[in-house]
């Protein structure tokens, strides 16, 4: 068995949300997808792709960003192009991504898990500026440590480090990107 695996991702976030928000986090076999209760499923679902424990984060992520209004409606109501994005798409595209994806890095440290920027457009006919997009995300994530994070992405973040028994999470825990990217090369 693995250190993260998807089950005590469903048991950490159920813990935190399924009562009170009525919503619970779901193993999907295929593309993620938020569904609202309806008249079938009497909760709200975050469902992620194949048991992928970074997609489960991810995900949570954009239900921790969507407000009431939105998480009445599938996937939140939210725009989404695919992969393959022109230059002008993707910065639409990664303009909406940087809140989500820096809750998805508080998320991963919480947990004790690898975090890795997504640009999300292998098959595009260009070559996303990755680490631009990661110093936005970067940006981001300092700014929620120094203002605030918000309710529910606070509550997990602690049902996370309660889970894996890992510290507060301090500025020094996000190393700027040219720092991660000059470790790869």
């Amino acid at each position: 068995m693995t250190a993260h695996h998807y089950h005590q991702l469903i048991e950490i976030f159920d813990n935190c949300f399924s009562d009170d928000c009525n919503t619970r986090l779901i193993k999907g076999d295929n593309e993620p997808i938020y569904l609202p209760s309806d008249d079938e499923v009497s909760y709200n679902r975050i469902v992620f792709a194949h048991g992928f424990y970074a997609s489960g984060l991810h995900e949570i992520s954009h239900w921790c960003i969507a407000g009431k209004e939105r998480r009445k409606l599938v996937d939140f109501g939210y725009w989404y192009c695919p992969d393959g994005r022109d230059a002008q798409t993707q910065g639409e595209f990664e303009k909406v991504e940087i809140k989500p994806q820096s809750l998805e890095w508080l998320f991963c440290v919480a947990a004790g898990f690898s975090f890795n920027v997504s640009c999300d457009n292998l098959e595009g006919d260009f070559e996303p500026d990755r680490l631009g997009f990661h110093r936005k995300v970067h940006a981001q994530v300092m700014q929620y440590l120094e203002n605030g994070i918000p309710t529910r992405a606070e509550r997990f973040i602690q049902g996370l480090q309660s889970f894996y028994n890992t510290p507060p999470l301090k500025a020094e825990h996000f190393p700027y990107p040219e720092e991660l990217f000059a470790k790869l090369k």
